[in-house]
């Protein structure tokens, strides 16, 4: 799809347009509802969805369905991303009416950064086509990790800061509470650093560790870079409101990393495929409406069953409960105490 620099200039300001509002109607630090997180998480989906027929109308089937494939790509593996997020909210104890502040500028750093890493990916694939045997190759390796760390019992339950972020700290210092929206205050001469900055670099920083899975899947999909930046703006601009719709939910999903390796892995092997082709290998390429059948089903088998996962380790949870709750009034009984444990007086 040809793209003329005109088309790229009033694209960006079109979402320094939408991120504005966003932040204008963002910008009083308050408890987000699920009213509200469900409304704009609509409205995103929804302008996602009219950019995807945009490019129906005014450009080719293929990019549209290049665009679709892409963003619901990128908005499941940025879902995952929240699981990260809730570790780091928690890691840095941020006030509930400060969250939406902190996803919202993690995001836009998260956004420019990714917007580098996709420029670089489109620089690196134009000079060198072997590049997709490194990206497929790299998606397997990723699916199959994915996999063993779902299998794992071992559960991670805090955040560690990556060897930025603490350089950052050390070279500037942090202050040791909030300060409402400050970014940054003055101590004894010097300007050091609130949490609030802190927890905003964590989030756009700790983003480029899921890029480095999340860009190669996408160029398996296109080669476009307009289209891969814009299916990640789509994906990235609506992950704050999808936080505080879906936090409460993310621990039932308990097949989604099983989910994601399937379409990490089917992609990898897509772009192998392609790479093959491109040299004259005389093998099947995958093409995009059987790409999108895919990830879409694959999501919806993953997300039912596992909150039919979920409902049943529920009902047992609540079962091993009240079995124990018996037997311990049971024991009670049997040892001659009332219901608070206490031994029966007689008269």
């Amino acid at each position: 799809m040809d793209v003329s620099w005109t088309l790229w200039v009033l694209t960006i300001l079109g979402l320094c347009a939408l991120i504005s509002v966003d932040f204008l109607i963002g910008r009083k630090p308050h408890d987000v509802s699920i009213k509200e997180a469900g409304i704009w998480t609509v409205v995103w989906i929804v302008l996602a969805a009219l950019f995807g027929i945009g490019l129906l109308i005014f450009g080719t089937s293929q990019a549209s369905g290049e665009f679709f494939a892409g963003f619901i790509t990128e908005k499941s593996l940025s879902v995952d991303n929240l699981f990260v997020f809730v570790l780091i909210m928690a890691k840095f104890s941020v006030p509930s009416h400060l969250q939406q502040r902190v996803l919202l500028v993690g995001v836009l750093i998260a956004l420019v950064l990714r917007a580098i890493f996709i420029a670089a990916g489109a620089a690196i694939i134009a000079s060198f086509s072997w590049v997709f045997y490194i990206f497929g190759a790299f998606l397997i390796y990723t699916a199959w990790k994915l996999i063993q760390e779902a299998r794992s019992d071992d559960e991670e339950e805090e955040f560690e800061e990556n060897r930025l972020l603490k350089s950052i700290e050390n070279r500037f210092g942090v202050a040791d509470r909030y300060h409402g929206t400050k970014l940054f205050i003055e101590k004894n001469g010097k300007r050091i650093l609130t949490p609030l900055m802190v927890v905003m670099l964590a989030i756009g920083t700790t983003d480029v560790l899921f890029a480095l899975d999340s860009i190669p899947a996408i160029f398996g999909l296109t080669q476009d870079p307009y289209i891969v930046f814009t299916a990640n703006a789509f994906a990235l601009m609506g992950l704050r409101q999808l936080y505080f719709l879906i936090g409460g939910l993310l621990r039932k999903l308990v097949h989604l990393s099983y989910g994601l390796s399937i379409i990490l892995g089917f992609i990898g092997v897509k772009l192998v495929l392609h790479a093959l082709h491109e040299n004259g290998v005389n093998v099947p390429e995958i093409s995009i409406p059987f790409s999108l059948a895919v990830i879409c089903g694959v999501l919806i088998i993953t997300t039912i069953t596992s909150l039919i996962a979920s409902k049943k380790q529920a009902e047992r949870d609540a079962a091993e409960g009240k079995d124990g709750k018996d037997g311990k009034d049971g024991q009670d009984k049997a040892e001659g105490k009332d219901s608070e444990g206490k031994a029966d007086i007689e008269a």
